[in-house]
Order: C-alpha cells, then structure tokens, then sequence
C-alpha cells in the first residue's frame, strides 16, 4: 500500500512533466532537451522561495522560470536558425550554472523546518491521513495543468500550434507565425516541466543540483506508456494517457527496485529499458502481425 501510495504521488508531480514533453514531442513534433535543465530550474526557483516563506511563489516562480528557459531554446530554434536538439542542449547547459545561482551557490538546498505547501495542507487537515492530503494536494495540481492545457489547445491560438506541428508549410501559407507558434508551444512545455519541479521541490523536501538528470528519459517514457494503453488519439486523450504513464512507469520503476533484482543505483537504466520496451513494442506488434499475414497467406496458397 506504501508502494503504490508513493508511486501515486510521484506519478501525479511527474506527470505535470509529462504533459510538457506531450506537448514538445507530439503535438509539435520537435525534439526538446531543455526540460533537464527547466525542470531542476523549477526545483530551484520553488526551493530558494520556499525557504524564504514564500511556497505559493515558489511555485509560480518556478513555472515562470520554466516558461523562459522554454522560450530561449524556441529563440534559438526559430531565429538563430539553430538544430532543435543543439538548442535544448545549450540551453539545458547554461541552466546549470544559473540553476547553482538561483540555489545561492549550493549544490542543495534543504527545506527542513521551513512549511511548505504540503506541509500547510496536512497542518489544516489533521484527521484526515497524511498521505491522502498529499495525494489530494498532487492531484489538485495535476488536475488544473491538464484542464488548462486541454482548453487552450482547444482555442484558436492552440490550433494553430497543434496546425505547425502537423505541417508548418501549410501554417506559413496562411499567414500565421510559425516562429511564433514554436516559442509559444516551447515556452507551455517548459513551464509544465517548471511546474512539476516546483511542486517536487516541496513534496521531497529539498532540491538538489543533480535532481533533472535523466528527467526527459522520465518524461518520454510516461508518453511512451501511456499511448501503449490508451493509444494515438485527441490531444485531450493524449493529456490523460501522459498523467496515467506517468502513474504506470513510477509504479513499474518502484516494484522493480523493491524486487531486489536491480541494485538502487540502477535506477538510470531501468528507466532506459523501460523507454526501450516501450517504444520497441509497436514495431515488434507490426512485425508480429505481419508474420501471422504472411503464414495465414501461405496456408491458404497450400490449400
């Protein structure tokens, strides 16, 4: 019950990431390495405020600066013509060093004695179990990105990104900014990855300069599962399919590191598996199929 508790929660916070790299990697459908960088930046920014007394800030500092980091590498994407993983990566790298500024030049930062927002909630609830007033706190945040992102992916300005994502040619012939789009859809992302850092700093109690390595590995691998299960449909179903990935994979990664199987530092590599799984499974169902065609065609060349 621990377990899943646990997976739950983490699984609510991470898949506000994932609802990001949902809309980097599929609805635009272009390659975003920032969100290592945007996601310990969120972290950051929630931790020093947190600190300061000010956890409600934390968290809107947090998607803001996540929506920044988001718009310098669609800066550079669009009008400094540069390769859209080249840019992720140069912005991911020079987070790093204003991630140690924003952190006042630590590597970590501890939250011990300072309240924070799940702390408040459990302080104001106090018949109501601990866990379940940070699940509700998680998925109260959770719950407020998908509905904002499945309405403004609804509105025109929304379309019109989903448009350059599907064809930018097409989008450009109609007189809309595609440059435009890209920043604006860069910036959501980011700021989604931000928001999940925010409320991650608060929820483990501490931020720490290493916390958003392998975070896109995280991000792609909740898309990846969810859109096993739920498959390829709207953008609102692919919002639900991220959030529930999310669930799943923080679920998958916990029973196998309690199975004893894998040591606690192979953490890195299961994901890395779990990601390989997940996007061989197509491409081994097709060639399944199409060996069973095939076989089901012989037999009826025989007979």
């Amino acid at each position: 019950m621990i377990l899943f508790a646990g997976s739950l929660h983490l699984g609510l916070i991470y898949g506000l990431m994932a609802l990001g790299i949902y809309v980097t990697f599929r609805i635009l459908n272009t390659p975003d390495l920032t969100t290592d960088g945007s996601f310990t930046l969120g972290l950051a920014a929630s931790a020093s405020l947190t600190v300061l007394g000010m956890p409600g800030w934390g968290i809107l500092c947090g998607i803001l600066s996540g929506a920044l980091a988001g718009s310098v590498t669609g800066i550079l994407q669009t009008k400094m013509d540069i390769h859209p993983i080249l840019s992720g990566i140069l912005t991911m790298s020079a987070l790093y060093t204003v991630n140690l500024y924003v952190l006042g030049d630590r590597s970590n930062l501890s939250l011990l004695g300072s309240p924070h927002l799940f702390s408040m909630a459990v302080s104001y609830f106090p018949n109501i179990p601990k866990d379940v007033t940070r699940f509700f706190v998680s998925f109260f945040f959770c719950l407020a990105c998908f509905a904002l992102l499945a309405w403004f992916f609804q509105t025109h300005l929304g379309l019109c990104i989903r448009a350059t994502g599907n064809n930018d040619d097409m989008v450009r012939a109609s007189s809309i900014d595609v440059d435009a789009m890209r920043i604006i859809a860069t910036a959501i992302a980011n700021a989604c990855v931000g928001f999940s850092g925010a409320v991650a700093a608060q929820y483990q109690g501490f931020a720490d300069i290493s916390s958003g390595v392998g975070m896109m590995v995280v991000g792609l691998a909740s898309v990846i599962i969810g859109e096993v299960f739920f498959g390829r449909r709207s953008v609102t179903v692919g919002f639900v399919s991220a959030v529930c990935g999310s669930i799943i994979y923080r679920l998958i990664i916990a029973l196998a590191l309690k199975s004893n199987f894998f040591p606690a530092y192979a953490l890195k590599l299961v994901s890395a598996l779990i990601v390989i799984a997940a996007l061989s499974l197509p491409a081994l169902k097709s060639r399944f199929q199409l060996a069973s065609a095939r076989r089901e065609a012989k037999r009826h060349a025989r007979g």
